[in-house]
């Protein structure tokens, strides 16, 4: 087991993190109050290297929606921190409640900030009597934060699955055991539903390389030097692309001209044949062929 505590308004913002691998800060109560010491307890903790957690204490006779979306506007969440719903009501705000509404209002709560936030643990903080006798379907999101105060750390006394345990509210600090062996796999289940970028940290010249620098694309079959040369880059089989599109518009071109020819001549013909001389025509045509012939073997050669 490893060692934290959770603090609020009512612990100074220089509590001691010595032993500690943890902390859960109270960031917000209903829909309008803040924990002034919220940004100093936060950076305490993210100072010693804690794995933070922040939780919302509510009034469920509010909108769980816009409780919710008051916490999450006002705690300073960054990728890896705890979110917990303290699951409470003996104040005067909650406890003319009703039980069904209560946890109505805790399944609501959870399901929501769950939503907002996937890739963050989001439990359910509460003590026994909430747990035995409001509870009825053991739902507590991600994890259970039970406290039982006066029993021995780690031994709650539930059956149930507890992640985190307060067992002391000693010198006037809540004191908290994590069913974790060391402080790096509490961090590696904090963030284990955080989807990793598989692009974090490369470069445009990265991309760039592992577009067009890839030698695995197979050479056209009339290359030359195909034996020893058989696979190309991308950019190499793009040059020789275009290379080729150009040389096809050249004959294209060509063609185009000699066909321009061709109609003038047959025009002559289609005039009368007794002002023509058709062996002269037939010489004509011989002659727009071979042209032909001669202009797309130069392009062919060229390309």
């Amino acid at each position: 087991m490893i060692h934290g505590v959770d603090v609020s308004a009512y612990q100074p913002e220089t509590y001691s993190t010595s032993g500690l691998d943890f902390v859960f800060v109270k960031a917000t109560e209903g829909l309008s109050y803040t924990n002034p010491l919220l940004a100093a307890q936060t950076k305490r903790g993210r100072d010693a290297g804690l794995v933070v957690g922040f939780y919302h204490y509510p009034h469920m006779a509010n909108s769980p929606v816009a409780e919710a979306d008051y916490f999450l506007s006002k705690a300073p969440i960054q990728a890896g921190d705890v979110i917990v719903f303290d699951w409470e009501g003996y104040d005067a705000a909650n406890k003319g409640v009703p039980k069904a509404r209560q946890i109505a209002y805790r399944d609501a709560w959870l399901a929501y900030v769950k939503g907002k936030l996937p890739s963050h643990r989001v439990g359910m903080y509460c003590n026994t009597d909430y747990w035995l006798n409001v509870d009825t379907t053991s739902t507590c999101g991600d994890f259970l934060w039970i406290a039982t105060g006066g029993k021995p750390a780690g031994q709650p006394g539930i059956n149930y699955a507890w992640t985190f345990h307060q067992y002391s509210t000693a010198n006037d600090i809540d004191h908290d055991v994590a069913a974790f062996t060391d402080r790096a796999a509490l961090a590696a289940w904090a963030r284990g539903l955080i989807e990793e970028d598989p692009m974090a940290g490369m470069t445009k010249q990265d991309v760039h390389d592992a577009v067009w620098k890839v030698d695995d694309i197979a050479a056209p079959t009339d290359a030359p030097d195909i034996k020893t040369n058989p696979t190309w880059q991308p950019q190499s089989y793009l040059k020789d692309t275009n290379a080729r599109v150009r040389s096809l518009e050249t004959q294209l071109a060509a063609l185009t001209k000699t066909n321009s020819a061709l109609v003038d001549t047959v025009a002559k013909l289609a005039a009368g044949l007794g002002d023509i001389d058709p062996a002269a025509i037939v010489a004509e045509l011989r002659q727009e062929l071979e042209s032909i012939h001669v202009s797309l073997s130069v392009t062919s050669t060229q390309s």
